[in-house]
């Protein structure tokens, strides 16, 4: 019997990751450069594989004509900005208010930091929806996804057992993490994580939009 759902946050929730990768490939065009996409795909939704960074790569591609630190502010600058204008996407919120009526717990478990997830959270208005919210701030150094360890850690803070969760998740790295700790995990691949390889997932959407909870629970029986 399903008690929980668990959410990632980036990608899942907001799309952050499209204006990420776009604004760095801009950035990486306007240089002359491409932006490797295999490598990006290396970091996305936990950094627990790849030490990849695009700002000390575009740097080094320059010949350090180019100031990683420079670069960062800029893609940070320009990334957020797309960001803010981004509402939840397709059917979380359905899915959301659904789960509240059949009384099942909710959970974010995020690779990014409380101070990222729970701003966003809040100025979407959902944060008051889940009952824990699990940060990379809440496991050790390392710890993110493709490991277990968030997703461990939320469903010890709703006190069920790996049986009786769903996660839900959109990059290889959060489908590895998830199996990794034994929990059912939906794909829900968004713009950018639809050109990775996504292996593993019990079941795979285009979008949050294709659930419903009856059609979860079907599947799950």
């Amino acid at each position: 019997m399903v008690n929980a759902l668990i959410f990632d946050f980036d990608g899942l929730i907001l799309d952050t990751e499209t204006p990420e990768y776009n604004v760095w490939q801009a950035m990486y065009r306007e240089h002359g450069f491409e932006l490797p996409h295999e490598e990006w795909g290396r970091i996305i939704g936990g950094y627990g594989i790849s030490k990849f960074d695009a700002a000390n790569h575009l740097s080094s591609l320059s010949q350090g004509r180019l100031d990683s630190g420079s670069l960062r502010h800029r893609h940070r600058s320009e990334s957020d900005e797309i960001t803010l204008a981004q509402p939840v996407l397709p059917g979380v919120l359905d899915i959301i208010h659904e789960a509240k009526r059949y009384g099942l717990k909710l959970a974010i478990a995020s690779s990014s930091p409380h101070s990222w997830v729970d701003t966003h959270a809040k100025r979407l208005g959902i944060f008051h929806y889940f009952d824990a919210i699990v940060c990379a701030d809440d496991v050790g150094p390392g710890r993110t996804k493709p490991n277990p360890d968030l997703f461990l850690l939320a469903l010890d803070r709703l006190g069920v057992q790996k049986e009786a969760a769903v996660v839900f998740e959109d990059s290889p790295n959060g489908v590895t993490a998830a199996r990794q700790a034994g929990i059912f995990v939906v794909a829900v691949p968004n713009p950018v994580t639809s050109m990775l390889r996504i292996e593993g997932a019990d079941l795979t959407v285009n979008s949050m939009a294709d659930l419903s909870i009856p059609i979860l629970l079907d599947t799950l029986q």
